[in-house]
């Protein structure tokens, strides 16, 4: 049995650049894959002020464009992995987080971590299935 492996980089204005050699996105399959977004304004791709709470808010934002650029949205995603550099932040975190799943909400793994790429609190990445799947 042959099978046809397809990908395809998934780029939006919408959400930061990459800021190292990776894609925003990676439909492959029935999936999309969302990298790792932190808290960064897409417009001038710094971190956004307010803390823990205004960046998990920008975080899913951002993954949210790059998901519907890739054929899918917040509400076919299947699984997300947070990565905290302070658990301590993990209730508002969480509380911003369930704003953006309020049905169903995808399996999810959160970690505490040493540091994130411009000093962001908070980074996390997501898997969904394309909206058509």
């Amino acid at each position: 049995m042959s099978m046809t492996h397809n990908k395809q980089s998934v780029l939006t204005e919408k959400a930061p650049k990459p800021i190292g050699p990776y894609s925003q996105g990676i439909q492959a399959g029935a999936f999309v894959f969302a990298s790792g977004q932190a808290g960064l304004d897409p417009n001038t791709g710094e971190l956004v002020a307010g803390g823990v709470e205004a960046e998990t808010r920008q975080v899913l934002t951002n993954i949210k464009h790059v998901l519907e650029a890739g054929g899918s949205g917040l509400a076919h995603v299947v699984k997300t992995t947070v990565f905290l550099v302070d658990m301590a932040d993990f209730p508002k975190m969480n509380a911003v987080y369930a704003e953006f799943f309020p049905a169903t909400p995808p399996a999810r793994s959160t970690v505490a971590v040493a540091a994130l790429p411009k000093a962001a609190h908070v980074e996390i990445e997501a898997i969904a299935l394309l909206a058509s799947a």
